[in-house]
């Protein structure tokens, strides 16, 4: 395209201004998806350059901090996992007199709370704490909140009822405890029954990236790992200063992360505690799972981004990956309005993509391999493991993303209409199916 022909094209857009806000959207909306793949650039560099440099040492290979710990167990309805799990809590290595477990029955109508109570009935630090179904099924946070009140140890730690967590993983959880500062911890979580099918496959790998790179480059470079609402744990004391889990966040353990970095404490990610889960092996559960998290994660950014921008006690890279952090599930809503945007552009014959930034175009397909752990992360994290074979699945990541683009949409119109409604959003529970026997 000639010279004659972008000035002829400006100065028709001079009189139809559509085109440039366009081009303007467009422009920003690549600096935005831009920036986000710096991010995960730095963050695989990171954890690479760290795993060259040094080699990884648990951080309780020389444990002599012992506390008192109470184990969360939030359960409804999981009669085909419970015992799984409290049979490892049976296992854990961690002086059991210094151990409480407490499930909160959560107005099952299985056999969960009577699986729970011949747990309790053989081991004295196992306790069972059972909510009618009228009480029960408010969510996940509702239910810790009620554990909470019933909990005697001085460090608290969360499980899913669907996990199989290492039998020394409490003292890799409580040594950084040590550390006044550290308030909050989270372990590592990988895929119980990754093998199941082409989708628990592709969620492992998402599990791979997210925390194997993700959030140890976060611990790495000083930034804000978060906290999984599992597999993890908090010092007690805080978490009644903060009156414990909002009932009203979908994703009371991102919201409980902001809170504490707020309030000028520190979270701690401990890569070497490790916690197997059960994915969900269907798209039917796979939407309800991750639009729970999508509005979880889009209310946590209404809440807390203009108080991260404000607050005192974040440095400035702490603040911009909290802000990233906070946005992440409107990125895909963002790539699809991008799409649209070029789209028409090309439609139109915009010099713009015809042009100079033509070269801008490869972010937009960068971003289309990956959702929570992009695709140098993923790939990064199955180096490390040892699992190069599973590299044949990332072309899948793909049309998953295509999924979670459809999924973070409607999220987000939900979202706007309950608030403009002023009503509240319910809770929809993943159904575990306990297929892995371990």
């Amino acid at each position: 395209m000639g010279i004659w022909t972008i000035t002829s094209y400006y100065s028709k857009s001079a009189e139809d201004p559509n085109p440039l806000i366009l081009e303007a959207i467009f422009v920003i909306l690549s600096m935005i998806i831009l920036l986000y793949i710096v991010r995960h650039l730095i963050f695989t560099l990171t954890v690479l350059h760290q795993q060259k440099t040094q080699k990884e040492i648990c951080v309780s290979d020389h444990c002599c901090y012992y506390p008192s710990v109470t184990i969360l167990i939030p359960a409804r309805n999981e009669e085909r996992v419970i015992g799984r799990i409290l049979r490892r809590m049976t296992e854990l290595t961690y002086p059991k007199d210094k151990l409480q477990v407490i499930v909160i029955d959560d107005g099952s109508e299985d056999k969960t709370g009577a699986i729970a109570e011949r747990f309790a009935e053989q081991y004295d630090f196992i306790g069972v704490i059972h909510r009618n179904p009228q009480e029960g099924g408010q969510g996940k946070a509702s239910a810790l909140n009620v554990g909470l009140k019933h909990a005697k140890g001085e460090i608290i730690l969360c499980f899913d009822a669907d996990y199989y967590p290492q039998i020394n993983i409490v003292e890799k959880l409580v040594t950084p405890f040590c550390d006044p500062k550290v308030v909050v911890v989270q372990g590592r979580v990988l895929v119980i029954n990754e093998s199941e099918n082409v989708l628990t496959r592709l969620i492992a790998l998402e599990r791979v990236g997210g925390y194997r790179v993700g959030q140890q480059a976060r611990e790495e470079l000083g930034l804000i790992p978060l906290f999984g609402g599992t597999a993890g744990g908090f010092r007690r004391r805080i978490i009644e200063e903060l009156e414990g889990f909002d009932e009203n966040m979908l994703a009371e353990d991102t919201d409980l992360t902001f809170r504490i970095f707020l309030a000028g404490y520190k979270l701690q990610y401990v890569n070497c505690a490790e916690s197997y889960e059960e994915a969900v092996h269907n798209l039917h559960s796979y939407w309800h799972q991750r639009l729970r998290w999508a509005i979880g994660h889009m209310q946590c950014a209404f809440r807390h981004l203009v108080p991260t921008i404000k607050c005192k006690n974040l440095s400035l890279k702490q603040k911009i990956d909290a802000i990233l952090s906070l946005n992440v599930y409107f990125l895909p809503v963002l790539t699809l309005i991008a799409w649209i945007i070029g789209g028409l552009l090309l439609f139109r014959n915009s010099p713009l993509l015809n042009g100079n930034l033509v070269g801008l175009l490869p972010f937009f397909m960068y971003s289309s391999v990956g959702n929570f752990a992009p695709f140098f992360e993923i790939g990064l994290g199955m180096y490390l493991d040892g699992r190069t074979r599973a590299c044949r699945l990332l072309p899948l990541l793909f049309p998953l993303f295509l999924y979670n683009i459809i999924i973070c949409t409607f999220a987000l119109v939900k979202l706007c209409v309950y608030r403009i409604l002023g009503k509240r959003i319910g809770w929809h529970k993943t159904i575990h199916y306990g297929s892995e026997k371990l």
